[in-house]
């Protein structure tokens, strides 16, 4: 039996899942700006750095550091959490009048915004934390990602690429996830955060095909809109770089057959998402966004398992 939502749910959150019924109403405004009702968008962000802590246990022929895993897990919650506040403060206004946005916490008025701003130092105080327990060369390459996350929000107003700019922030747990073992880049690393640069456009563009409508009408850009009835074509494109851009990151790390496995599972997931977005309805869309968690596992897992087994 599915569990009825509350009044002030939101419509791509989950009712029924265990945040959700754990949470009192007076904490319910907060969860929601901190999104760990819709948990995919903190998922999105970790699959890069785990996906880079396998590969570089998999350049030293080992598998993953789990300490590292644990660091960057609650890291993504919390910068995840963070990035959305701020997002939703610089977006009240624009959110008030999209159908699917307007009932969020500070455009419903059920939070104010210095109880927002107060919120968001807070998460960000446990990922300055999470940050602080890796290397030097780490903490300062985290730091550099905070210029791209602060001009995220803004870049709808002035762009039809606003999913660059998530790919760019997005994306950067590639870079650390490699550093906080080696306290340096290299091209293996660089070339999993480009891939995960373009896979972030794919799924964010799927993303906002649920926006289309709406976005047209309150003057919000997207790459939903730029391609139009060529969506699935563009999709197609940057999941098929993104797929040969991690194939050449996991050769560079040294490869094994239980990471190509992987990597096939990922790049056949990404082709299944591709072939579905061609007419999806808002349902559609939001189910393939969030299949993204299963096709970043899979790359992992692959990756990791390589490097425990190999």
């Amino acid at each position: 039996m599915t569990a009825a939502p509350r009044p002030s749910s939101l419509p791509d959150a989950r009712p029924a899942s265990l945040v959700m019924r754990l949470t009192p109403d007076f904490a319910l405004p907060f969860v929601q700006l901190a999104r760990l009702d819709r948990p995919i968008g903190w998922q999105l962000l970790l699959a890069p750095c785990w996906q880079a802590t396998a590969l570089a246990g998999l350049a030293l022929n080992r598998g993953p550091n789990l300490w590292h895993l644990l660091l960057f897990l609650i890291g993504a919650i919390a910068m995840r959490g963070a990035g959305c506040t701020y997002n939703d403060i610089l977006d009240r206004k624009l959110d008030a009048e999209v159908e699917r946005t307007r009932n969020r916490p500070l455009p419903s008025g059920r939070v104010t915004i210095g109880g927002a701003a107060a919120f968001l130092v807070a998460q960000a105080l446990v990922g300055l934390a999470v940050l602080l327990c890796f290397n030097r060369f780490s903490i300062w390459l985290g730091i550099a990602s905070l210029g791209v996350v602060a001009v995220y929000p803004l870049m709808k107003r002035v762009t039809s690429w606003p999913q660059a700019a998530l790919g760019l922030a997005f994306s950067w747990g590639a870079l650390i996830g490699w550093s906080a073992t080696f306290a340096s880049l290299a091209p293996a690393p660089v070339l999993l955060y480009l891939s995960a640069f373009v896979w972030t456009i794919g799924y964010d563009t799927i993303y906002a095909l649920q926006d289309a409508r709406d976005d047209a009408i309150v003057g919000i850009r997207s790459t939903a809109r730029l391609f139009g009835k060529r969506t699935r074509l563009g999709v197609g494109l940057f999941y098929a770089a993104s797929a040969a851009l991690a194939l050449a990151a996991i050769e560079l790390a040294g490869g094994g057959f239980i990471a190509l496995v992987g990597w096939l599972a990922f790049s056949a997931h990404l082709s299944w998402q591709a072939i579905r977005t061609k007419g999806a309805d808002p349902a559609t869309a939001l189910m393939l966004f969030r299949s993204n968690r299963d096709a970043g596992f899979l790359l992992f897992l692959g990756v990791a398992l390589e490097g425990w087994l190999g």
